[in-house]
């Protein structure tokens, strides 16, 4: 395991990362690889702290175009949807023997403790793995937000946004051939261009507390390490 360049990092897993491509629910081979190399880079001694989406399950979004179910109603849905995940990769983590807490912007006190920015820096501090569930406990904020949001709070030195491609390209690579990958990009090119790459609040979040972004690919094995220690990979945003 290379040595890490990041002390403090914030991991934003979709909730797609958590299934098999295409997939929906959760399917476990994939967890536990995710799992397992986030036990491979906290044996490093980097601080770690996991941002989970629900899109496996539910986007409230989509729901509430679709039908008569509000906006605001089916964010909360994709938040309880961010909590199942978060109490999936918790059991994984545990029975890799790593220390793994939930912490939730939504108050359900039987299956996770509350976020409180000082409680989530010392979990950190005695390094256990920190899962992020709930979002920001607000609707009409994307799970990217939750994340630039988290690590605005606990200091983090890079947000990591895991994606299912090999960074930010200047169109969708499934679609068109002739996209080329971005291997740096500035906050501004990114709001200008209007890439979507996360949300604009994300973005603007992230640059007002000089938070670099680093978006890479979940899907091939180790990359995570790669990335904390300071392989050129994906694509930075700074």
């Amino acid at each position: 395991m290379p040595q890490p360049k990041y002390r403090r990092v914030v991991l934003k897993i979709s909730g797609e990362g958590l299934c098999k491509s295409g997939g929906f629910g959760l399917d476990q081979e994939e967890i536990s690889r995710i799992a397992d190399e986030a036990r491979a880079v906290a044996a490093t001694g980097v601080e770690l702290a996991v941002v989970v989406g629900g899109g496996n399950f539910i986007r409230g979004q989509t729901l509430a175009e679709a039908g008569h179910v509000r906006r605001a109603t089916g964010d909360y849905m994709g938040m309880l949807a961010t909590c199942i995940n978060a109490m999936a990769l918790q059991d994984t983590l545990e029975d890799l023997g790593v220390p793994a807490r939930v912490l939730s912007a939504l108050e359900m006190k039987e299956v996770a403790e509350p976020f409180i920015r000082r409680r989530a820096i010392r979990h950190l501090e005695k390094k256990r793995i920190v899962i992020l569930a709930g979002g920001t406990g607000n609707p009409f904020f994307t799970t990217d937000t939750c994340a630039a949001l988290r690590a605005s709070e606990i200091g983090a030195d890079v947000l990591l946004k895991a994606t299912k491609v090999d960074g930010v390209f200047s169109a969708d690579p499934n679609k068109d051939a002739k996209a080329t990958r971005f291997e740096r990009l500035t906050y501004a090119e990114v709001l200008q261009k209007q890439l979507r790459v996360m949300d604009m609040t994300a973005i603007s979040l992230c640059m007002e507390n000089k938070i670099p972004i680093v978006v890479f690919n979940l899907k091939k094995p180790g990359n995570i390490a790669r990335v904390i220690a300071g392989e050129t990979i994906g694509t930075t945003i700074a």
